[in-house]
């Protein structure tokens, strides 16, 4: 049987939202538009799934053509019926390559029905529930209760509300995290107080609710539901806000100094109806920026469409554009804690997490960028962040200066906030959103040169760190060769290098092998050495004299330290992967 999901019996007002008021309300989030022969004033009357075995059923629905593969003949197929029945459009899924052919296209253009695909971050069972509340949404005309709120001010409608039920609101998730408060400014109950103040419904309160089965009887109730007063308590009303049988949250009222108005319920239930545009709204520019992000990503690891991140976000297809990856340091959680102090000295978190620090990171990258003519998008990355540029100048030199100069300043603003270590690689511009995972790729590879040891800059692009990304890269290919050998006698060759390794283990102290490492990174220069280790020039001699004898090494032999030095580096490289 068609499964069709029509908002609901008794509203019908939601019958009539066009394809482009449904669109609109949707967002690119959830359907991707791909033709619409004739415009987007279709009506949309429901949602209906596909099902062969009941046809007919499609007039004035949003068929969803579940299970159909749009590069497969099926699909030529549901076009035609679909048209033939009078379908407002069908949706695909993406298929095995993601994009229509150009013969369902050309069918769907022949037929006269809009094509749409569903986006790869949602799925059919998601889509179905938002497209039931998106209907809703399309349709229903706004309470002139409170219909002076823009749409999206949660505050100001439940200040709104409160003022309508003369009593103190909040509203809430379906996780019981408050969304939105009234500023009443009468004495409430010490509940209202935790709650409002650690922005959730206390969790002892949220476990005894749950355990009386208030939750159950809340969102399976299409009424306002009372609670008396009890003790400390004063009254209480609740609403589930609903949109098309699809639960988003509720609105609670508690009596503020008097007892609630004979009329607060009915107000509260017609309340609950406006809320319902509000919330899906939160819940839509909630979900916009993971989206954003979600598409974003996809196309930098090679497996994304740039017309949906275009569509997101506004960078064009065809125009410069490019990659930065930033690394706060190692210090970057600790300093960004003391900057949560408070002014007495006292921490109320410790050392933030990585969440945390990830997300601090990200919202100063994006405010930063947001003082440049450029479209950024931020993703938080693994210790650090990638920063997609948009926009950049059609003159390639000079889209070029902008990503150094931009660099030039993040790096600033990031090491004032997450202390000194903060490095960022500046990734080739390109010349197209396709190209991105290219200038990624650079980005990276100069971001890790930069944190190679001794490096001194905090900034750079792949071509100013090509030698260190060309020794990284060989280090890389002795390193997957020794361990794609195994243990064995080719792992552990009884080179100089290896002996001083044995020889300070057995003594103690490193020095051996440190006073070698710093000896060939200064070219053999005894001074420059000698302060380096911090050591006086007459020592180091006598140091140099016993590793060469310990260790055998000719530091005559041109073979023997470039041998020394890819040793030396390879031990470095193992060391940093255990810490």
């Amino acid at each position: 049987m068609a499964l069709n999901v029509m908002a609901g019996p008794g509203d019908d007002a939601v019958r009539g939202p066009t394809l482009e008021r449904l669109l609109s309300v949707m967002g690119a989030g959830a359907l991707e538009l791909c033709v619409a022969p004739g415009g987007l004033a279709a009506v949309v009357e429901g949602v209906t799934v596909l099902d062969p075995l009941e046809p007919g059923r499609s007039r004035g629905q949003l068929l969803l053509a579940v299970g159909v593969d749009p590069q497969s003949a099926a699909a030529l197929d549901v076009v035609g019926e679909a048209a033939r029945e009078g379908a407002a459009a069908v949706v695909f899924g993406q298929g095995r390559s993601g994009r229509p052919t150009d013969a369902l296209r050309t069918a769907a253009e022949a037929a006269g029905t809009a094509l749409l695909f569903r986006t790869a971050w949602l799925g059919w069972t998601e889509l179905v529930g938002a497209l039931r509340a998106g209907l809703v949404l399309a349709g229903v005309p706004a309470d002139p209760a409170a219909s002076a709120v823009p749409l999206g001010d949660l505050n100001g409608l439940a200040d709104a509300v409160a003022v309508l039920v003369g009593g103190a609101v909040t509203i809430e998730d379906l996780e019981s995290r408050v969304l939105a408060y009234s500023s009443t400014k009468e004495d409430v109950d010490e509940l209202r107080r935790l709650t409002i103040l650690g922005r959730r419904v206390p969790e002892w309160r949220v476990a005894a609710m749950r355990e009386a089965g208030f939750f159950r009887a809340l969102w399976g109730s299409g009424d306002v539901i009372h609670r008396p007063a009890h003790g400390e308590n004063p009254e209480r009303l609740v609403v589930a806000v609903r949109a098309g049988g699809e639960v988003l949250g509720s609105i609670w009222v508690a009596a503020a100094g008097s007892d609630l108005p004979p009329h607060a319920s009915d107000t509260l239930r017609s309340a609950a109806r406006v809320a319902a545009g509000h919330l899906l709204h939160h819940r839509s520019h909630r979900t916009d920026a993971r989206l954003t992000e979600d598409a974003a990503r996809a196309l930098l690891d090679g497996r994304g469409s740039a017309s949906v991140l275009t569509e997101r976000t506004g960078i064009p297809a065809h125009g410069h554009c490019a990659v930065l990856a930033v690394r706060p340091g190692a210090s970057g959680a600790s300093r960004a804690s003391r900057k949560e102090e408070s002014p007495k000295g006292e921490s109320g978190k410790g050392d933030l997490g990585a969440g945390e620090t990830a997300g601090r990171l990200c919202a100063l990258l994006a405010v930063c960028c947001g003082a440049y003519d450029v479209t950024p998008v931020v993703l938080p990355v693994d210790r650090g962040a990638l920063i997609l540029l948009g926009g950049l100048h059609k003159d390639p030199r000079r889209a070029e200066e902008q990503v150094s100069q931009l660099g030039t300043s993040l790096v600033r603003q990031v090491a004032d906030t997450f202390g000194p270590d903060a490095r960022i690689g500046l990734g080739t511009v390109v010349d197209t959103l396709t190209g991105l995972p290219a200038s990624r790729r650079s980005a990276d590879l100069a971001l890790r040169a930069l944190l190679s040891p001794g490096e001194q800059r905090a900034v750079a692009s792949a071509s100013e760190v090509a030698e260190t990304i060309a020794l990284n890269e060989m280090l890389d290919t002795l390193t997957g060769a020794a361990q794609s050998a195994g243990p064995g006698p080719g792992t552990a060759l009884d080179t100089p290098v290896a002996r001083l390794v044995a020889y300070d283990a057995g003594h103690g102290g490193g020095t051996m092998v440190e006073t070698l490492r710093a000896y060939l990174d200064h070219f053999g220069h005894v001074p420059d050495t000698a302060r380096a280790l911090g050591v006086h020039a007459n020592s180091l001699r006598h140091r140099i004299s016993r590793l060469t004898e310990v260790s055998g090494l000719d530091l005559r032999s041109p073979d023997a330290r470039l041998l020394a030095q890819l040793q030396l580096r390879l031990l470095e490289r193992g060391a940093d992967r255990k810490q």
